[in-house]
């Protein structure tokens, strides 16, 4: 995807994503205005889960311990539940799985799905915490505590927004670098939180390079070469989800519903750290 440049400091919604997809942009604007097209996950499920199929891609595109390894892995921003339960479906068993939601009511909801969908053995093995992941990494005890990690972060959400007045009316440009911030500090200590050799995938349902590759990147330059991660040096290599829906971006890749038969709007770019 090419590089915005032009400046988009007074820009509406509209404008700002044209400037990025230009004349592109009125199709996949319509594309987004469609009812979200979803699919039944059933696999290892007590009961079917309905979900876009590009979450399903995201969930399967991280790499999970062997089998036969004791392993915790983290779903850092786990509501509402459907990639936890993807993941919850695939993971083996001898692994444990923390699905994370910092806000109560959203854990409410992630709480309820995972009890509905999980068969009683399964769900005894998926926890729900409620701390902040952003600054959980401060914390020495939870450097290198995880296996794998998916990072769904919240973002900017341009399906939403462009079905709200509302919401478009309150739109800027400051919208999405602040959320770029955040996101930013998410995946940061998301990596910290990973163990040497495991793997992590960073999901934004939003369309916007900013929050995109713009974050994906930002994690290569600070720890592409070896730096300090609790006590042994390691360091961040990209690691391309194999999936071939979407397109290709610098560091991931982009699933648009205009050209995926309405799946989407989805980003997905997976890292290893080696040591």
């Amino acid at each position: 995807m090419r590089k915005i440049l032009i400046k988009t400091e007074h820009c509406n919604f509209d404008e700002y994503y044209k400037k990025i997809y230009a004349k592109r942009w009125q199709r996949l604007r319509e594309s987004i205005l469609l009812p979200v097209v979803s699919v039944s996950y059933n696999e290892g499920l007590a009961s079917p889960y309905y979900l876009d199929r590009a979450s399903i891609l995201a969930a399967l595109s991280l790499r999970l311990p062997k089998d036969e390894t004791a392993s915790l892995i983290l779903d850092a921003c786990a509501a509402p539940g459907g990639k936890t339960l993807v993941l919850a479906s695939k993971m083996g068993k001898e692994t444990k799985l923390l699905a994370n939601e910092y806000s109560s009511e959203r854990s409410r909801r992630l709480t309820a799905v995972l009890d509905r969908h999980l068969a009683p053995d399964l769900r005894s093995r998926v926890l729900v915490s409620g701390f902040n992941a952003a600054a959980a990494a401060r914390r020495h005890s939870e450097l290198g505590r995880f296996s794998s990690v998916l990072l769904d972060a919240p973002c900017s959400s341009e399906r939403h927004v462009i079905q709200s007045k509302t919401a478009l009316e309150k739109w800027t440009p400051a919208r999405p670098r602040c959320l770029a911030q955040r996101q930013w500090s998410l995946l940061s200590a998301a990596f910290l939180m990973l163990e040497s050799g495991g793997s992590l995938v960073y999901a934004t349902c939003s369309i916007n390079p900013e929050e995109n590759d713009g974050v994906a990147g930002r994690l290569l330059n600070k720890y592409g070469n070896k730096k300090r991660s609790g006590e042994s040096e390691s360091y961040c290599i990209m690691d391309k989800p194999d999936f071939p829906e979407g397109e290709e971006t610098e560091y991931g890749r982009l699933i648009l519903p205009d050209t995926a038969e309405g799946a989407g709007p989805l980003y997905v770019a997976r890292f290893k750290k080696s040591n």
